[in-house]
């Protein structure tokens, strides 16, 4: 993970995505999935244009299953906006930077 992207995990979810006092936006993926690779970059320039803004982080499917079924994700890559612990909006598959960055402008 780069810089400003956090590591998302079963285990500290609720923490570092319900009980934020940001917007957070979850990427799962999933090693395997080339979309999500392809996704990856994005991602973190989001983290470093949104930083102090928006938390931005990263859940790998494969790792982290409970979340995954909890939020229902059938597809990868899936981004989804949380605030104040609920999940606002989410884009499934490869977005552009700016088709992200206006779902996020809309949540802060």
């Amino acid at each position: 993970m780069g810089g400003n992207v956090i590591e998302i995990t079963d285990s500290n979810f609720e923490r570092e995505v319900l009980q934020s006092d940001r917007p957070v936006l979850v990427d799962f993926w999933a090693a395997w999935c080339a979309p999500c690779r392809m996704l990856a970059p994005t991602v973190e320039a989001l983290a470093n244009d949104y930083a102090g803004r928006v938390r931005i982080g990263k859940l790998n499917v494969d790792e982290n299953n409970q979340t995954s079924s909890r939020f229902g994700i059938r597809g990868i890559p899936t981004l989804i906006v949380f605030k104040n612990g609920q999940e606002q909006e989410r884009l499934t598959g490869a977005h552009p930077k700016d088709t992200i960055a206006r779902m996020l402008e809309k949540h802060l």
